[in-house]
């Protein structure tokens, strides 16, 4: 789903647990053990453990989101 308005994006984010932002980029992180092992892996210190995170950048149009997220 494309998502055109920063305001509409700020209600998915703040609506799923598993968005965060980092810029002006969302991110979707959810832990995971093996994480360690994957090229899209992060380690949260302040959590302690290891995530599978996806980076959803804007462009010039907004940001294409899966659908999942904006239920």
């Amino acid at each position: 789903m494309k998502v055109t308005s920063l305001e509409q994006m700020e209600q998915i984010v703040s609506k799923n647990k598993s968005l965060t932002w980092d810029g002006w980029t969302v991110v979707n992180s959810y832990p995971n053990p093996t994480a360690w092992s994957k090229p899209n892996g992060a380690f949260s210190r302040s959590r302690g453990q290891w995530f599978i995170t996806s980076r959803f950048e804007p462009t010039e149009t907004g940001w294409d989101i899966p659908n999942k997220f904006v239920r």
